[in-house]
């Protein structure tokens, strides 16, 4: 069985079940037992840090229970925290594997660049108040495409056998005072789209040249890339399954048109 599910980062500590229990999957699988009356245990496509927001993030559970697609989602819904809530359900092939099966995963970043920060924004959008060079961003943002080592960018807690890996897209967008940018890859390292944020603001804010990036990059060495930017922002918004026709909730259907897909 596969899951989709969409959740408000800010009340939870990440993704991964923890001892203290407050993370998203803890919630999660607290609800799936009040369904089904019994354990279950669940594997996701990307675990997001605490903060992180989810749109389309992907689950998959062996279960012997039988419910139709619609009570899947009504009956955990009905055992879940507003912030979190099941989107659709579909029965998926045994060697259906929420991580392993997925090529690709896309994530949004949105800064709301304002002189003063808004309450209605606050955990929704990472915050700027300087002016950001939205050109100086994309000019830099090109030396991250294609396939490198990202041990620049990458958290010092990363379990990540390799730190190879291939960016497809990185598209930097202004919309009236946000800044929405989008990227995909076959996959992240921990902390790798919010190390690329940190640098790109750097940039944008006229304190590193348009280089600084790729120098980064180049020197494989996390010390000397920029500051980890904020969770706030940031969304995982699509995860690709090729052979495998999973339902995805299209960011026109709830209203979150900003925020776009890759």
């Amino acid at each position: 069985m596969a899951l989709g599910i969409a959740y408000d980062g800010r009340p939870w500590q990440g993704w991964q079940k923890q001892p203290h229990g407050q993370t998203v999957q803890d919630a999660l699988e607290r609800a799936l037992q009040a369904f089904v009356g019994a354990p279950v245990s669940t594997v996701c496509a990307g675990r997001t840090d605490t903060g992180v927001h989810g749109l389309n993030q992907v689950v998959h559970l062996d279960t012997d229970v039988h419910r139709t697609s619609e009570s899947w989602v009504r009956g955990t819904n009905a055992h879940l925290p507003d912030s979190i809530s099941v989107q659709w359900s579909q029965v998926v092939p045994a060697e259906f594997h929420a991580r392993f099966s997925a090529t690709a995963r896309a994530y949004t970043y949105v800064i709301l660049n304002t002189r003063v920060r808004h309450p209605l924004w606050q955990g929704r959008a990472g915050w700027v108040f300087q002016p950001l060079n939205v050109e100086a961003m994309r000019n830099a943002a090109q030396s991250l495409l294609g396939e490198h080592d990202f041990s620049s960018f990458r958290s010092s807690q990363c379990q990540a056998k390799s730190p190879v890996r291939t960016l497809h897209q990185l598209d930097i967008a202004q919309q009236g005072p946000r800044i929405v940018v989008q990227l995909r890859a076959n996959a992240f390292l921990h902390h790798m789209v919010r190390n690329i944020m940190g640098a790109l603001v750097q940039v944008g804010q006229g304190r590193e040249p348009v280089d600084f990036v790729a120098k980064v990059l180049e020197a494989r060495d996390r010390t000397q890339g920029a500051p980890t930017f904020s969770p706030d922002g940031l969304y995982l918004t699509d995860v690709t399954y090729p052979g495998y026709s999973l339902p995805v909730v299209t960011t026109d259907t709830v209203g979150l048109d900003f925020l776009g897909t890759c």
